[in-house]
């Protein structure tokens, strides 16, 4: 990502030749027109609130061709990420799950083919909207619904194998024609909404007890867990907790985790490796402290930070410490801990993938992926990279040479380079609608 490739200048006079080659060819060809692309549009969705677990909603459809030319055949897609469930399927839809990938989580997507023609200005709906449902885990969740004119492509994440639905086939019914107001309405191929859960997830934080004497160093693992039941998915460019680690006081960090940002010398900030937490997910973040006095029993703090969470209803579990025996001054003796009682491993744990689905959009009659989260502190995905320096801002880790996260996104990166050391921000990219 930005990195020179080497021996970039030699080639630079050959990709010339050939790119002038290329002109000449262009040049003796005849120009070809584009072949018109179905304008093709979704109504907005309105954001769900209020569903328990458990619980049924339903995806309202409203289709529109706002081209000239009937449409043959129509594939509408849905997409739902993982805190939801189809509450039917049809039999003219496949079913297929998308694993997390950059910036966006785990997602469920049905690609289904309805064989009847769209006219052109004519307004098309469902008999009644897709029925979906909550899951045990939903709280933050989002759906999204597209029109496409031809099949879609696998998703950049794969899938698992499609399996075909066993109810009744989607179909489709005419509305009426559509006024100005509809195609306004209808403005893109794709749209998602937000469906927000009444449920709860519980933050948990876990220290360490450390023993040593004046110059050993001991290794602090600090733990992040969500116990669930609920999945956590947070805005974009934010981390799905924020961590803040105190060190105790007579020794000195030698060197931080990778997610952890140091605010003092005896104060640092930890993000996550990415805007989404699953249940039983989390981070462990892990400390090398050298003890340079002997003064007894001391002990540092860890708690959260950072946004709220209104969802989390046990403060019981939401502070820790991290206690080293240092033994008394002037004393020789003690042993040296290579880690703590909690275990963990060093760079954290985290969700792969992503998401997110993104905002939704379209282009020649597709329709972007609408499954990644929104502004109220449902969506968004990201992780930094960078090394033990700090980032400036935000929940988001960065990443240490003890920690090395994939960096990608097509929304771009900010790069900052000072001490050989950088921060990357992962934008996530934007997938189909369904």
């Amino acid at each position: 990502m930005g990195n020179a490739v080497s021996g970039r200048r030699t080639l630079l006079s050959g990709t010339a030749a050939l790119a002038a080659v290329a002109l000449i060819a262009l040049g003796s060809a005849p120009a070809q027109a584009d072949e018109t692309e179905p304008d093709l549009g979704v109504r907005g969705l309105t954001p769900v609130t209020g569903i328990t677990p458990g619980s049924g909603f339903g995806l309202p459809v409203s289709l529109l061709n706002k081209g000239t030319e009937e449409l043959p055949k129509a594939y509408v897609t849905y997409s739902f990420s993982s805190g939801l469930a189809t509450a039917e399927t049809y039999s003219n839809c496949l079913y297929s799950t998308i694993g997390s990938y950059d910036e966006m989580p785990e997602r469920h997507r049905a690609v289904c083919t309805v064989d009847q023609p769209l006219k052109p200005g004519v307004l098309y709906g469902t008999e009644k909207p897709i029925g979906l449902k909550a899951g045990a885990n939903a709280l933050y969740d989002t759906a999204g619904l597209g029109l496409w004119a031809s099949p879609p492509g696998p998703d950049d994440g794969g899938e698992t194998d499609p399996v075909p639905g066993t109810g009744a086939p989607l179909t489709l019914v005419e509305r009426g024609e559509a006024t100005e107001a509809d195609r306004a309405a209808h403005a893109e191929s794709g749209a998602r909404t937000d469906v927000t859960a009444v449920n709860t997830a519980d933050y948990a934080l876990t220290g360490a007890e450390l023993k040593g004497k004046v110059g050993d160093k001991v290794t602090a693992q600090v733990k992040f867990t969500n116990k669930g039941p609920a999945w956590v998915y947070r805005e974009l460019g934010t981390g799905a907790a924020s961590v803040d680690v105190r060190i105790p006081a007579g020794t000195t960090v030698t060197k931080a985790n990778g997610y952890c940002s140091k605010v003092t010398k005896t104060h640092y900030r930890c993000g996550t490796s990415q805007s989404w937490v699953d249940e039983e997910g989390g981070e462990t973040y892990s400390f090398v402290l050298r003890i340079d006095k002997a003064v007894g029993r001391t002990t540092g703090k860890v708690s959260f930070g950072g946004q709220s969470r209104p969802f989390d209803r046990n403060p019981a579990n939401d502070t820790a410490e991290i206690v080293v025996e240092t033994g008394k001054a002037g004393s020789t003796g003690g042993t040296t801990s290579g880690g703590s009682a909690n275990g963990g491993s060093d760079g954290g744990t985290g969700s792969t993938g992503g998401s997110t689905s993104g905002s939704s959009g379209s282009t020649g009659g597709g329709s972007t992926d609408t499954t990644g989260g929104s502004g109220s502190a449902t969506s968004g995905g990201g992780s930094t990279a960078g090394g033990a320096t700090p980032q400036t801002g935000g929940d988001l880790a960065a990443t240490g040479s003890d920690s090395t996260l994939p960096v990608a996104g097509a929304a771009g990166a900010a790069l900052l380079a000072g001490g050989g050391l950088f921060y990357a921000m992962r934008r996530r990219t934007a997938a189909r609608n369904g």
